[in-house]
């Protein structure tokens, strides 16, 4: 991704609005309320079987077929598969069991070894349901074995940080070589909570995953900013591994009672909070400029998630803000017209290396 490039959209995650209630509880139904709204692709979460039958997208180009044949009736396409909620059961720590477990079904609950063979299998159909649906990237988490020691105190014993990314690369390495199989990059959300969650726990997975070509990322910019984290500069340094991209907004107001860590209070009353895109401090003209300038050529995807704002209003809103921050790249210079041709002697006689 070196030369520049126009990103397309607007996209949308699907996953906050599927429902069980009409028109949100099937496919064919949230496709047309998207059209409606203005977004051009969907991404689809591969867990949520009211939208998509996995096993079957797996296996059958016909089924493929009917997918992208009702999005098109609609004026969209598929951008990606999304699997956050199966991701994030490769690598669970004992603490978090309990919590997690509701991610899979019944069946393996309760049974961690079981619960990590059911979320690795899945991860395989989504591989193979990508390439029938002709996707090149898959979005998903990490899943997370240190998270509890995210913070050193007590110091962590020697060691510990060493092996927790030792594993959580071996459990991925050969989801990985699977996606190279079927054609698809991992994308891993940088996010908290999970082992992936700044530039400095990327650098260290991806080294022990042998920097793989698959290993990648889905940007998300949010979620640096409740961190402080530089969301731009995160652009400067990784936009060669930046496959996939979120468009969702936060702001950050510490205040005299609560910061980065929250307080246990409700998002209404934390210092950082999601928004509407627009809504926040994130300033996504220059992020649009940056991934466009680095040649990001991938989807805008609005992930909406906003602790105030109604979601109609939120995704009709969303699309109109994507699209009128798309920049259009140019096919050439705005100061061509004062460019002269030159050649390489005339270039050497105007640094003074040719004096005949």
């Amino acid at each position: 991704m070196s030369e520049m490039a126009t990103i397309k959209g607007p996209a949308v995650y699907l996953a906050q609005f599927a429902d069980d209630k009409p028109p949100f509880n099937t496919l064919e139904g949230l496709a047309k309320w998207c059209a409606d709204k203005g977004f051009r692709a969907v991404q689809i979460p591969s867990w949520d079987e009211r939208l998509i039958n996995l096993e079957l997208a797996a296996e059958s180009d016909i089924y493929c077929d009917e997918i992208m044949g009702l999005l098109s009736d609609h004026g969209l396409v598929a951008a990606e598969l999304a699997s956050h909620v199966i991701g994030q059961l490769v690598a669970v720590h004992p603490a978090h069991d309990m919590s997690f477990d509701g991610f899979a079904p019944e069946a393996v609950r309760g049974n961690p070894d079981a619960r990590r063979a059911w979320a690795e299998e899945r991860l395989r159909l989504a591989a193979r349901a990508s390439r029938r649906l002709e996707l090149t990237s898959h979005t998903t988490f990490s899943g997370s074995l240190l998270w509890p020691y995210i913070y050193p105190f007590p110091q962590w014993p020697e060691g510990l940080i060493n092996e927790g990314f030792s594993e959580l690369a071996a459990r991925w390495r050969p989801l990985l070589d699977y996606f190279d199989s079927q054609g698809a990059d991992v994308c891993f959300e940088i996010h908290p909570c999970e082992d992936l969650h700044d530039g400095h726990s990327w650098e260290v997975f991806l080294e022990k995953a042998g920097n793989h070509p698959r290993a990648n990322i889905m940007y998300d910019p949010s979620h640096f900013v409740l961190q402080a984290l530089d969301y731009l500069a995160f652009i400067d340094h990784y936009h060669d591994r930046i496959r996939s991209f979120h468009v969702k907004d936060a702001e950050f107001r510490p205040n005299g009672k609560s910061g980065a860590y929250g307080g246990f209070q409700p998002w209404s009353r934390r210092a950082g909070r999601f928004r509407s895109p627009g809504d926040g401090q994130i300033d996504f003209g220059a992020v649009f400029t940056r991934l466009s300038t680095y040649g990001f050529s991938g989807w805008a995807i609005l992930e909406w998630e906003c602790f105030i704002k109604n979601f109609e209003d939120g995704a009709r809103e969303g699309a109109a803000f994507i699209r009128d921050h798309i920049v259009r790249v140019g096919d050439k210079a705005f100061d061509d017209f004062v460019k002269s041709k030159g050649d390489r002697a005339e270039n050497r006689k105007m640094l003074g290396l040719e004096t005949k």
